[in-house]
């Protein structure tokens, strides 16, 4: 049985959304770990993840690591997160992109990915990748809108030895 799966992405040219929304992306701060946990446990649970994500179990998560940008309106509020990995071997992987559901549809997600795009050439990545889930259409067709390039699918199976059924 096929468990999941996944399509992997590189910016070919980076085309920043030629209207973008009201706002701005910025660094998340300290002071608001509490909503970028909340975020992440919510980013994790909308694509299957069983991760536990509180202030105890932060620093063992695959969440820990990245650097993360919120895409906030004019008047400060966050909408939207994107997250980056650490640059390695002129990599940089962006991961997740978060966008909560009554947020949704307005560009917020198409507008902090290309903030964190930006900034990740800026740093030096001479390739910048992202994973999704092939079967969601939307993410897929906002990336490539983007300038991100479909490159490989993955995908992985469970098996169970013959007469065991879970």
């Amino acid at each position: 049985m096929r468990s999941w799966g996944a399509r992997l992405h590189r910016l070919g040219t980076l085309t920043p959304p030629r209207r973008p929304p009201a706002g701005r992306g910025r660094a998340v701060g300290e002071r608001e770990h509490g909503q970028l946990m909340r975020w992440c446990r919510e980013f994790a649970a909308d694509v299957g993840e069983a991760v536990t994500i509180d202030t105890e179990s932060w620093a063992g998560t695959r969440f820990a690591e990245k650097r993360y940008t919120f895409w906030e309106t004019p008047d400060g509020t966050p909408v939207s997160l994107a997250g980056a990995n650490p640059l390695v071997g002129g990599q940089v992987r962006i991961d997740p992109v978060y966008t909560p559901a009554g947020q949704r549809g307005r560009g917020y997600a198409a507008a902090v990915t290309a903030e964190v795009t930006r900034a990740a050439l800026a740093a030096g990545a001479a390739e910048v990748v992202l994973f999704t889930d092939p079967a969601n259409r939307t993410s897929n067709a906002l990336y490539r809108r983007l300038g991100y390039l479909p490159l490989a699918d993955f995908c992985a199976y469970d098996f169970t030895r013959a007469g065991r059924h879970p």
